[in-house]
């Protein structure tokens, strides 16, 4: 990816947006606290912080979602009031939310234009829909079926639909929450050229995100928010990661991340030649074998459509069509449904926590216990008194915070949700825990946190799966690495034995081009060239 250039001098710069001494009180909380926030044009104005800064928040209020207690939004220096999105659309400012906002029963064209459709007279005009839709998508250099159903995407393209959604209107200012969290790396690279086209146009960008390599790349003004004030102001060009950190969680990067090493044990769970059928022909995994031990943290890697997802769906008994032998402490769970595999002891954290691990209208409380209910009932009613003790357990040993359990999910950051899904695999009492891709969408300081939690359950003789995106954090926490390909396993590498790089060409190499040794723990890897 191309480096943005040095920014202009601020004041040189118009500011089309400026939200003014920003207060936002809810019940139990004061989310932002006289935050003043401007808004450049043709520039990428990066907002930073923990989950629970008041990042989200103050792009709620920008884009007309939340109205502020106090303060005021300024647009060309002019008061203005957004209390809907509508308003604030009219206004020139769209928003692409962290969450995916789609319709999964509507088509990738019903989508973009859902509620913003273009007319002919009282009908919709289809045809224009489509050509611009088109030509959106070229835009953005995907090859999407405008007839699929959104919800046999994948969540990358998902997300590509998402931001092409945002772009079917004009917009003056462009508010980007999250928008790379699930994007492979050629993705990424598509989105960033668009964003140097719509700033060649003035386009002003509010740009969230917790991959900080990727702020300094494609920023031009960093500001960072902690415990829902501004903290600090920079050019991109002037600070790096460190600095970026350590103004975010208060002290030095250096502290937040350690690996602890574990005693790794007998085998806990082993795959022998696992296929996943794909529908139309050939197949979502062939012929995969791996095997976890207690206390190892084995970490999958790979390019999307790798088929890492579908291995831990297949693991967790998501996906029943799949053959080969699944064997858990030597017992065959490959026909065992989700209910038995997670009775047995394997349980999966989904990577999509809004719509597959938690459920929006219920309580934090009733989020976590939601796999085990059976653990605390007497006879055919719950125990609020189980529930309660097992719960506040939960919330102390993973560091949830919240102010009571009895709140909704939603109340929660976003790197306190995930702790809530965890928690709910865990107190299932697991043996072996599934993580795909735990720490997507979350801070830093959060990260930091949710891989203290993985070393400790290692040490405690959990069997981990982990499967992640970010090359730093696979080759950071895992014991032993399997690198996928197109559904096979092209790789593996032991704790330390791997560069980047090397990763990174393995995840390339296509269907038959990996001859692995059945030796020790340490593989040696031929790959044709």
């Amino acid at each position: 990816m191309t480096a943005v250039a040095p920014v202009a001098d601020a004041l040189s710069l118009r500011v089309p947006m400026r939200a003014e001494h920003i207060t936002k009180v809810f019940p139990g909380t004061t989310a932002l606290d006289d935050v003043t926030f401007d808004v450049f044009e043709g520039q990428v104005n990066v907002l930073v912080g923990e989950n629970g800064a008041g990042k989200s928040t103050l792009m709620k209020v920008l884009a007309g979602v939340e109205q502020p207690t106090e303060g005021r939004i300024l647009m060309d220096g002019e008061p203005v009031t957004m209390p809907t999105v509508t308003a604030a659309r009219n206004h020139g400012v769209g928003i692409i939310f962290q969450e995916l906002n789609l319709c999964a029963n509507l088509t990738v064209l019903d989508n973009l234009f859902l509620a913003q459709e273009i007319t002919r007279g009282p009908a919709i005009d289809r045809r224009a829909q489509r050509e611009t839709a088109q030509l959106l998508l070229e835009r953005l250099g995907q090859d999407i079926d405008l007839d699929e159903v959104v919800s046999n995407l994948r969540v990358g393209q998902q997300q590509i639909v998402e931001i092409a959604k945002a772009l079917t209107h004009d917009v003056r200012v462009l508010i980007m929450d999250e928008p790379t969290s699930a994007l492979s790396q050629a993705e990424v690279e598509g989105l960033f050229r668009i964003i140097e086209d719509l700033k060649r146009e003035g386009v002003a960008i509010v740009y969230i995100s917790h991959k900080l390599e990727e702020l300094l790349e494609v920023g031009d003004r960093i500001t960072v928010l902690r415990d829902g004030r501004v903290v600090a102001h920079a050019e991109a060009g002037d600070v790096d990661v460190a600095w970026i950190i350590e103004q975010m969680v208060g002290r030095s990067p250096a502290s937040l991340f350690s690996r602890t090493e574990h005693d790794v044990g007998d085998v806990l769970l082993e795959v022998k030649g696992v296929t996943l059928p794909r529908v139309g022909g050939g197949y979502l995994l062939h012929d995969v074998s791996l095997q976890v031990h207690a206390g190892e943290i084995l970490g999958l890697y790979g390019l999307m459509g790798a088929g890492r997802t579908e291995l831990m769906e297949v693991l967790a008994g998501v996906r029943p069509e799949a053959g080969g032998v699944v064997l858990l402490e030597g017992d065959d769970i490959a026909t065992a449904s989700v209910a038995d595999r997670i009775d047995a002891g394997v349980v999966l954290v989904p990577e999509d926590r809004k719509t597959v691990g938690l459920v929006p209208t219920l309580s934090v409380s009733h989020n976590m216990v939601l796999a085990s209910l059976k653990r605390y009932l007497n006879r055919f009613y719950l125990s609020p008194g189980k529930e309660k003790d097992a719960v506040a357990g939960m919330i102390d040993d993973l560091s949830v915070r919240v102010a009571d359990p009895r709140n909704g999910i939603d109340s929660l950051s976003g790197g306190n949700q995930q702790k809530v899904v965890v928690a709910k695999g865990l107190l299932t009492e697991p043996r072996v825990l599934l993580l795909d891709e735990p720490t997507r969408g979350i801070d830093v300081g959060a990260k930091s946190e949710i891989f203290q939690i993985m070393s400790r359950l290692a040490g405690e003789g959990y069997g981990i799966v982990f499967v992640s995106s970010e090359l730093k954090e696979v080759m950071a926490m895992s014991d032993r690495i399997l690198v996928l390909s197109k559904g096979e396993v092209v790789a593996e590498f032991g704790a330390g034995e791997a560069t980047e790089k090397e990763l990174v060409d393995a995840s390339a190499v296509g269907h038959g081009t990996a001859a692995m040794n059945n030796g020790d723990r340490s593989k040696t890897v031929e790959m044709t060239q």
